[in-house]
């Protein structure tokens, strides 16, 4: 399995990445605040919440509160992301809300894709090739041309 359907499995679904919003940027932690910004049934919320502790994408602070984790604060550029592209390619108005820089209360933050050794590029100069991780017998399927 890709790296893009296993974070799938963890995120892939509507109601997630809104829960993951709320508690990125509006910094909602408690169970009724989320089901009340989001109008998700609470039996959606109560099953979503606890695979991301499952996940270790949030961790449970007393009986009421979750928190994110590093792994899920992680997931702010692909939520910036995904929000940059829905501006442009899925709206009909000017963007609903803009991300700013903190510490600086001014600048923009975009996400994009950074070359380690070239700075930003666009993304159709990206390409793609086997990694470290890509499993050998997938990497024998392709040698036999099985796929």
């Amino acid at each position: 399995m890709c790296s893009i359907a296993r974070s799938l499995e963890l995120v892939g679904e509507r109601w997630s990445l809104l829960i993951i919003r709320d508690a990125l940027f509006a910094r909602v932690t408690r169970f009724g605040d989320f089901q009340h910004n989001l109008g998700i049934a609470t039996n959606v919320l109560t099953a979503r919440l606890a695979s991301f502790v499952d996940s270790g994408i949030m961790e449970r602070e007393g009986s009421v509160d979750y928190i994110l984790t590093a792994k899920g604060h992680a997931l702010a550029v692909a939520l910036i992301a995904l929000t940059e592209w829905g501006d442009s390619w899925a709206s009909p108005i000017e963007p609903p809300i803009l991300y700013r820089h903190t510490a600086c209360d001014a600048g923009a933050v975009h996400a994009v894709a950074v070359c380690e050794k070239c700075g930003v590029v666009p993304a159709e100069e990206i390409t793609v090739s086997i990694g470290p991780g890509m499993p050998a017998e997938y990497l024998a399927e392709r040698r036999g041309g099985t796929r």
